[in-house]
């Protein structure tokens, strides 16, 4: 079959198509004929060699994210059978096979059915996104009712997600983007208040929208200097959700303000494969809410080909996509 693969790190150009043997079936596992992936921030890390202790074995396969349709399933699988349509996030890290392929071998622990109310490209959008923003808002930051929950990157692929799910848990939710536009999204996804964050300082901010007690959930979804920006945003005994922290910071204010950071890297669930039912038990709730029309994905208007991966990454990298970037399969 055909793949895009890379055999060292590199800039985005270090992919090339090649012909690898196409996946056979396993027990506890799928194959499906892959229809779609989408890039995220974590397979470009991967490809540059930023996080080499994760990646696949050279020449390795990438990408996560994949919706598709079964096309063999493993003798002890009940969860599918063939022709169904699925999605999830299920490989493209150590031990796995990515999704940049006509096929994909894939644990049935990490799949759910597809939203059948969305197409293939929409779907593929969802699976990594979403189950980090479940994990940080509803696992680790145990969001409430009523509280105020700021969310930064409402454009972004984790942050369009995380407004829609803090509004379904009854949050006031507030968002922040760098431009008219993307705050006009983050408005339409539910936000109850949009700020931008190239005209308000985080202190104007804070006293404009909490009078100066601060939010009392801040999720992080930039990393970097952001992180220090969430700190201050937040309240004091409130907590911090972050998704990039490979930086250095000064954690003072975490015990001046008595506050909680909590750090969600959800390929780790992947690797481990004890802990890979959680992602499928997550997506098959994620199914039930777009089927609902509570969750919808955002797709940056750019849709790749496969032969057009480089372009993919190189758009990713560039910070100006709206929403995820989806990649098609028409090999």
């Amino acid at each position: 079959m055909k793949a895009q693969v890379i055999k060292s790190f590199g800039e985005p150009s270090v992919f090339e198509i090649a012909e690898v043997p196409k996946p056979e079936v396993i027990p506890g596992h799928v194959v499906i004929q892959v229809k779609a992936t989408s890039v995220n921030p974590i397979d470009t890390k991967v490809r540059s060699g930023a996080v080499a202790a994760v990646a696949p074995d050279f020449p390795a396969v990438l990408h996560g994210d994949v919706a598709g349709v079964v096309v063999d399933v493993g003798e002890d699988v009940t969860e599918f059978k063939v022709g169904d349509e699925v999605y999830g996030c299920a490989g493209g890290f150590k031990g796995t096979a990515g999704a940049l392929a006509e096929y994909m071998l894939a644990d049935v622990q990490l799949l759910a059915p597809k939203p059948k109310n969305i197409t293939m490209i929409q779907a593929a959008a969802l699976p990594l996104v979403t189950i980090t923003a479940w994990e940080a808002l509803y696992n680790r930051g145990n969001i409430q009712s009523g509280q105020t929950v700021l969310v930064h990157a409402a454009a972004g692929g984790v942050g369009h997600v995380a407004i829609q799910l803090a509004k379904l848990a009854g949050a006031q939710v507030f968002t922040t983007a760098s431009s008219e536009e993307k705050l006009s999204i983050g408005k339409q996804l539910g936000a109850d208040e949009v700020i931008n964050y190239r005209e308000q300082s985080v202190e104007q901010y804070v006293k404009e929208h909490t009078d100066n007690k601060g939010f009392n959930v801040v999720f992080d979804t930039v990393g970097g200097e952001n992180l220090d920006r969430s700190f201050q945003a937040v309240a004091t005994y409130g907590t911090v959700l972050g998704i990039a922290a490979r930086s250095t910071h000064d954690l003072s204010v975490l015990h001046s303000k008595s506050l909680s950071l909590h750090i969600t890297f959800m390929l780790l669930k992947i690797i481990n494969k004890e802990q890979r039912k959680d992602h499928g038990k997550i997506l098959r709730e994620v199914t039930r809410l777009v089927e609902e029309g509570k969750i919808q994905p955002l797709v940056d208007e750019n849709i790749f080909t496969f032969d057009q991966v480089t372009e993919a990454h190189t758009l990713l990298e560039s910070n100006k996509a709206i929403g995820k970037i989806v990649l098609k399969n028409e090999w």
